[in-house]
Formats: C-alpha cells, structure tokens, sequence
C-alpha cells in the first residue's frame, strides 16, 4: 500500500503535532536563571522567576533582535542585557530605562504554556494549551515519585521510536520474550490512543509456567500514546507494575532526541521513600534491557513501510492516529490541512481487522 509511504505527518520532521515537549530537566534551571533553548527550530529565552516557577518567552527582543538569554531575570520578568528593555511571562514591554513613558512604542514578544512536572520542563507549541500533559494511564490522578534518565539521540524519527514498541514480533526476534504479544488498540480521545496486550503467558515450558504464575490474565504490556509524541509503557507482574515514560521530540537533522522518565506512584513516610528509590532503578533496569537490543537497529534503519502484514496492525493504527493530529507553525514545522493527512484508506484497514479476526493464513489478502 504506497500510501503507507507516503505520510504526511508520520515520520516527516517538518509536520510538528502541536502539544506538549520536554524541553530541559528542570535542575538546569535555577530560580533567577534564564537559559537558551532550541526546540526543533524554535529559540526560545526559559527563565525561572522569584516565584519559582518557569516560563518562555521567544528569544530575540523586538527592538533589535539580541537573545533574550543573555538577559537578567528580575522577579517574575526578563530585562534584556542590551538596552534593558523589560518583558512581562506574557512578552508584554514594561520598562524601558531611557524613556519616562512607553508611549508611543509598540512591542511584544510571543510567550508560550510551560508546565514542570516528572522533574522536566515541558513546553507548549502554540499559544494555549489545549490539553494537560502526557500520563501513564494507571497513575493519571496518583502523585507520583520520578527518575530521569539520561537524555539521548537516536539516528531517526521520533516516530520510528515510538512504533518500535508495539511492533509486537520484534520482542520474539530481538529480544527473545517467550510470550507472544496480541496489542489491541483503543482510541481515549483524538489526542491518546492505547494498545494492550490480550495474551496469556502460554503453559508450554518452565519458564513460561514460571512466568503465568505472577499474571492471573493476561501478560500485562500496554503503551499510551500522545498526539503521537509522548509515550507511556506499562508493564510487570500483577503485584507490581513498572512505568516507562519517553518524551520524543526530533531535532534540525530528522533524529530523535528523547528523555525517559521512570515512574511510580508516590509512597509515604521513610519506608515508602526507600521502596519507591529501589523500584525506579528498578523501571530503570527493565528499560535498559529492552532499549539495549533495538539501539543498534536505530543506528542504520532507514524506515520504509513497503511490506506491512498482519501482525504490523497495531504499527498501521499508529500511523493513522499520527496522520489525524494538528500540526503547527513551529521551528522547522509547517501547519498542514488535516483534511489532506488522512492517507490510510479505512477499507483496508477494515479487511486487516477481518484477516486478523478470522486469523486468514493467506499472506497475499493480508498484505495492503
């Protein structure tokens, strides 16, 4: 199926989704700093006022264009260090030193939404904030304890990252998992679709029988994703389940630069404190392993989507999801018609769904 191939949004560095991007740990920002960021194209000014908390403004002051980063943060606004004129969290003019009054002069800069939350400052591509920040469905409305881990980049899109974990028979060949994953996707809203597993660990082999004992259904897997984006795997035994969060944003050259956040639901009191330290290096042990295999095909891929079968379904949903959301004018992005994004005709997936359901054998009816 040639459209597969010829996406709009998925896998193009210029169709950036509008919504939430980690854009720096929130420990390289003291309160009173201010620093330069390049989010896929967008320089921006991020400060931490008084109050502790952070904000972005775009990063060339309008009068004649120095960075705002080299500027100086008083109280909650931002002097810039050549004239000293003074910006507002909202890019609104306050101060100009050499003039009594600002009358007469017109000038704001663009400000964005910025929230801190997972121990990341998360930046808004728009101008208003249409939904709250990526979660992992199970600790949506728990507190939750955090670990980051090391920032990385990886040689393709973001997208390309994120489908490789419900490319569920790769877990077979590259990483040997003894269970055969079924991933079914449901759409939460327009933003967030989810895939879970659907199959029991089998009774065939020690390890297996071993395995079942710690799952009363089925082998716990599931990945959230938004606005195809940020992703959220949930796995583990039933007494105890690990959560992996990575936030994926692409850079000038088409690659990937990511950030895994390792999460837990917060326990209290000293006991809770230790446990929740022994769990998250714990997440942090589980993502390694399964990020160890798939590095080296990130290396050299070069993704083209010629061949999808039946057990790709989970994959073409995916795409499908991407190809529905909004993008924006940001950086090196260019908003596009979401009308003219749609490329994967819903006829055929229907047919993959009956191939899948009636479990068809036939390669040729299956493939698109």
């Amino acid at each position: 199926m040639s459209n597969l191939q010829e996406t709009k949004i998925f896998n193009n560095k210029e169709a950036i989704i509008e919504g939430w991007y980690w854009a720096l740990q929130s420990k390289e920002l003291k309160i009173g700093k201010v620093v330069h960021a390049d989010i896929m194209g967008k320089k921006l000014a991020i400060y931490r006022g008084k109050d502790g908390r952070p904000r972005a403004l775009d990063a060339f002051c309008p009068h004649m264009g120095a960075h705002l980063a080299e500027g100086k943060v008083e109280g909650n606004e931002l002097r810039c260090f050549f004239h000293h004129w003074k910006f507002s969290e909202k890019g609104e003019l306050n101060d100009i030193p050499c003039r009594k009054s600002l009358q007469g002069v017109s000038a704001k800069i663009d400000s964005y939404p910025v929230e801190e939350k997972f121990g990341l400052i998360w930046i808004w591509t728009g101008k208003e904030a249409k939904r709250g920040l990526p979660y992992a469905p199970e600790l949506k409305d728990l507190e939750t304890d955090s670990l980051l881990g090391k920032p990385y980049i990886k040689e393709c899109h973001p997208n390309v990252m994120m489908i490789n974990a419900i490319d569920a028979h790769h877990f077979a060949s590259v990483h040997k998992l003894p269970v055969d994953l079924n991933l079914v996707p449901t759409v939460i809203d327009s933003n967030t679709i989810e895939f879970s597993n659907i199959t029991k660990v089998p009774n065939t082999n020690l390890l297996t029988k071993f395995i079942g004992k710690f799952y009363k259904g089925p082998l716990t897997y599931s990945l959230c994703y938004h606005n195809a984006t940020t992703g959220t795997v949930t796995l583990g035994p039933d007494f105890l389940h690990f959560y992996i969060m990575f936030a994926i944003r692409t850079n000038k050259n088409g690659q990937a630069e990511g950030q895994t956040i390792l999460l837990t639901k917060k326990r209290n009191g000293l006991i809770g404190k230790i446990f929740n330290a022994i769990v998250l290096r714990a997440t942090r042990v589980v993502g390694n392993y399964f990020a160890k295999g798939d590095t080296e095909v990130f290396k050299t891929i070069n993704f083209k989507f010629k061949t999808p079968i039946k057990e790709d379904y989970p994959i073409i949903k995916f795409i499908q999801h991407a190809e529905k959301q909004e993008t924006c004018n940001w950086g090196y992005g260019k908003k596009v018609l979401n009308s003219d994004l749609i490329t994967i005709d819903d006829k055929e997936i229907t047919n993959l769904e009956m191939n899948i359901s009636t479990g068809e054998s036939n390669e040729q009816k299956i493939i698109l």
